[in-house]
């Protein structure tokens, strides 16, 4: 998850909108707006937040995280597959 780059009070936010979004497209930036100094929501990009939400189906289909829980086990045992027995001698 991305840190929180900033933090803005509501009326600020309120007052700065146009600009934070603008920020947020080029920069990629995220930013907590807090209410009575407590975080109480995030403006975030469209490409971070799809990729949040694409992260989360990844992770909550058992079907798709079963291979990948598989190579982790196997990492922790050091049982590595080497580059050439993937891509072949030739492309080191």
């Amino acid at each position: 998850m991305p840190q929180v780059d900033e933090y803005v009070s509501v009326s600020e936010a309120k007052n700065k909108l146009l600009d934070l979004i603008r920020r947020m497209k080029h920069k990629q930036e995220v930013v907590a707006i807090t209410r009575d100094g407590v975080p109480s929501a995030v403006l975030l990009s469209m490409d971070q937040f799809e990729g949040l939400v694409e992260t989360i189906e990844i992770l909550s289909d058992q079907k798709s995280m079963r291979p990948l829980r598989r190579s982790l086990k196997q990492a922790e045992k050091g049982q590595w597959v080497s580059h050439d027995a993937v891509f072949g001698r030739e492309n080191l």
